[in-house]
């Protein structure tokens, strides 16, 4: 039977002091009771101890059974975790955009260092939000006080009436699009800060017709992000957002084609840009790149106005 008391020894350790004892008696009587049944009362030998213990399993896994292992984070606690956690990244995100943009546009630094500029500044202020966010959750699970549940305040009649899985928006659109119109803001807006003489030193810059037009279009992106604020509020698509996203994106889609079949859209300094793609295909790429945007808003008019259609 030694090998029965190295085994509740071994469940023992996993265990809380106080409880060793009582569950060690507990334990034992249990697998005493499945060697008499499998020796009908004889003596059991080494292969039929070796096999009650391995049907039981290992000793952690039973001390956990006995003893659950309490989570850092209390199970209540998790959606409203997730929820804090997911929107507090999505700020953060935003928020590194915006800073990017106004870096690369005053340091006139490449592509790639301006890619690698958002994604390190997101890492690190993201390690610190994840950290902070779990520590605070975990603090308030372990905390004795009750904590006011948010859940006990619904009712059935406040339940939005959603009857189909797209109307649920996922937070990574609502905080891509408030990225893409943040970025275009600082695009058009920042260079009215610069001087002349600060200005010439650009590489690239929009053209005077491309800004005075995006100028004009600022009230469309402010919509965008009226919207998109809109929608982190509410998370589901009603008919009345359906035709707010599908009067927008059309607008969008008629800037973009007017950008890409107008006049040149970026103003650049020729003696370095000629170097490298010379300014006729610069001027061909730019048009393709900007028809290609434009397929995703219209891809998301005839969405949207399939869904609008679906939810009548």
């Amino acid at each position: 039977m030694e090998l029965v008391e190295r085994y509740i020894a071994a469940v023992q350790r996993d265990l809380p002091e106080a409880k060793r004892s009582e569950i060690g008696r507990e334990l034992k009587a249990n697998i005493l009771d499945q060697l008499d049944a499998l020796t009908d009362g004889e003596t059991p030998d080494t292969e039929q101890v070796e096999q009650v213990l391995l049907q039981m399993g290992p000793p952690e896994q039973v001390a956990r059974q006995f003893v659950p292992v309490k989570p850092l984070i209390a199970a209540e606690f998790m959606p409203s975790y997730l929820l804090t956690l997911y929107i507090v990244l999505g700020i953060l995100f935003v928020l590194q955009v915006l800073s990017s943009t106004m870096a690369w546009l005053d340091q006139d630094f490449g592509l790639l260092w301006y890619l690698k500029s958002i994604l390190s500044g997101f890492i690190d202020d993201g390690c610190f939000a994840f950290t902070a966010i779990t520590v605070g959750f975990i603090v308030s699970s372990q905390s004795n006080e009750k904590q006011c549940n948010r859940v006990s305040h619904w009712h059935p009649r406040k339940l939005p009436a959603v009857d189909a899985p797209w109307q649920h928006i996922s937070l990574q659109d609502i905080f891509t699009d408030l990225a893409t119109y943040v970025f275009v803001l600082v695009v058009v807006w920042y260079p009215l800060s610069l001087s002349p003489a600060e200005l010439a030193e650009k590489s690239v810059l929009l053209s005077d017709s491309a800004r005075n037009l995006l100028l004009w279009c600022t009230p469309v992106v402010l919509a965008g992000i009226g919207l998109s604020v809109w929608q982190l509020s509410v998370r589901y698509w009603n008919q009345t957002m359906l035709q707010l996203n599908i009067l927008l994106n059309a607008v969008i889609v008629a800037i973009l084609v007017t950008l890409a079949f107008g006049e040149p859209l970026l103003s650049f300094n020729a003696d370095y840009w000629l170097q490298v793609f010379g300014l006729e295909r610069l001027e061909r790429g730019l048009t393709i790149s900007l028809l290609i945007t434009a397929c995703f808003p219209a891809w998301e008019v005839l969405r949207d106005g399939r869904r609008l259609w679906q939810s009548r």
